[in-house]
Parts: structure tokens; sequence; C-alpha cells
């Protein structure tokens, strides 16, 4: 299902591109508009398939005091959700974000993918989707830092922009929305 901004219309969450809404994090196979479950049976968006209590949300602003209270909120600087290791290295595929790697061949065998998951965010002001299919590709997420002072929809490290509604001053860090789009699945 794509993700829906709550505080966005009606029209924009089933039909074009939410962005005015507030912050939510998806599943980018099947968040971004267009993907293969862009909507429920009646037409309905909802929030990418992602489920709820995954310890990931949505502000969470974190600090002031980078990297030690990020640590303490139970993530990793630079950490990118479901594309990345524990300890920040990259993960070679999908077996993180999916059990068995979220597919298989015709015989059952695990086939994880190996580009194009991860986590995503749209929302105050970041578009749900990164442009046409078949790509059907969204905005990544990773935990930034705040050299100084960012305004809302400001940059708070190359490539990644301040979703989460509020200011940010130096030393706290949050997830940042990337500004680049997420690889197309493969």
């Amino acid at each position: 299902m794509p993700a829906s901004l709550p505080g966005d219309t009606a029209a924009n969450n089933t039909g074009a591109n939410p962005n005015a809404g507030r912050q939510v994090l998806f599943d980018l196979l099947s968040g971004p508009k267009g993907s293969p479950l862009d909507k429920d049976a009646t037409g309905n968006a909802s929030t990418g398939a992602l489920n709820n209590g995954i310890g990931f949300g949505s502000p969470p602003i974190i600090g002031p005091t980078a990297p030690a209270a990020i640590g303490l909120a139970g993530f990793t600087d630079d950490c990118t959700p479901g594309s990345t290791k524990l300890d920040g290295t990259a993960a070679t595929d999908s077996t993180y974000m999916y059990i068995g790697g979220g597919k298989s061949n015709a015989l059952g065998v695990s086939t994880p993918y190996t580009a194009g998951y991860g986590i995503g965010g749209a929302g105050n002001g970041g578009s749900r989707d990164a442009g046409a299919g078949p790509a059907f590709t969204g905005f990544p997420i990773k935990m930034v830092t705040a050299a100084g002072a960012v305004a809302t929809a400001g940059v708070i490290e190359t490539g990644f922009a301040n979703r989460s509604g509020v200011a940010l001053t130096t030393g706290q860090s949050t997830f940042g929305s990337g500004t680049t789009a997420s690889a197309a699945v493969a």
C-alpha cells in the first residue's frame, strides 16, 4: 500500500504524490505511488505495509549529544533502516528487512532482493514517490546529525533533509529524508 500522509488531502493520498501531511515511514517496495500494492481493494491508501512496533518512528529527535545520544536511543549514526546492519555496514541483501529476503523462486527457494529495499519517508514537504514506474522508487531515510541550526525542510547532512516537522539545533539527530531516489527494485 502506498504511504498515506496524515493531514494531506484524500485526492493527493490516493491519486497524486502527497507531501503536505505529517511525515510517515514506509516500505520502499510498496509505499511509492504506482507500486504493485499502491491501493487496497477499495482504492484507499495506507502506510506502505510497514508494521508498527519495529523500533523506528517519526520524528524521533535525539540529542543534543550525538553520537552518544544516538546509541542511548538504540540507533547507530548513519543507520539506513532496512539496508544497513546494526553496526552500520551495508547489508548485502534484504534478509534484514524481510523474512527470507522477501521473495522466492518457483521452487520456493529464497531469492532476496539486492537493491531497492529499505524504509523510506515522506511528508512535511518530502514526496512519497520519486517518479513514474516501473521502478517505483521512494526516498530512503538515514540517521543524521545537525552540525548547526537546521530549519524544517533544511539540509541536515549532504543528501538528507529535515522532514521531522521541527527545527533542529546543533548536535541533534533525526532520520533525515534522502534527496536521491532509492535504487530500482532488484
